[in-house]
């Protein structure tokens, strides 16, 4: 498998990037999987509902299947540290490109997501594992740069990018056990 992360600040457009990006990947025969970070206290269940109701009893798994989809919930009892690698281990293996959104200071090559608009810092200067930057004002880069440099509102031109450079974002989880 195949992961890219995306990095920027807030606002920058990673999950607009990111949505856009999977129907092109799809759209060359492969299959996608996301991992996304969340700051926040956050629930996929609704109150009421058995899986939220199982979970609200103690349960520290909940797996709900059907045949159309599958959504494991885990509740840790002490808050976890989690790294992008631990998501990375529970992903389907069948997967193709994994996207990643929200680990900003993660260990995986990247593409920063930069808009002069966010009136953001941009992260390339000093983050080694940036391999290229996507961004609708090249122009206003605020700093040189040898970093392929993408048109963040062409999706399909980001894709053709990660998949003739492929071989880069190949994922070895021996490397960061």
């Amino acid at each position: 498998m195949k992961v890219v992360a995306f990095a920027g600040f807030s606002g920058s457009g990673k999950t607009t990037l990111v949505e856009r990006l999977i129907p092109a990947l799809k759209l060359r025969g492969l299959r996608v999987s996301v991992v996304k970070h969340a700051h926040h206290k956050f629930d996929i269940d609704q109150p009421g509902k058995d899986t939220f109701r199982h979970r609200e009893a103690g349960a520290f798994e909940v797996v709900v299947a059907s045949d159309k989809r599958l959504a494991l919930m885990r509740e840790f009892e002490q808050p976890a540290q989690l790294t992008v690698h631990h998501l990375l281990a529970e992903l389907y293996e069948g997967v193709d490109w994994v996207l990643v959104e929200g680990f900003k200071a993660s260990n995986l090559l990247k593409i920063e997501v930069w808009r002069p608009a966010a009136g953001k810092p941009a992260l390339y200067n000093d983050d080694d594992f940036i391999a290229a930057i996507a961004t609708d004002l090249p122009a206003q880069l605020p700093g040189p740069t040898l970093r392929p440099v993408l048109d963040l509102n062409d999706p399909d031109a980001v894709a053709q990018w990660l998949t003739e450079n492929g071989h880069r974002f190949d994922y070895d989880p021996e490397m960061y056990s």
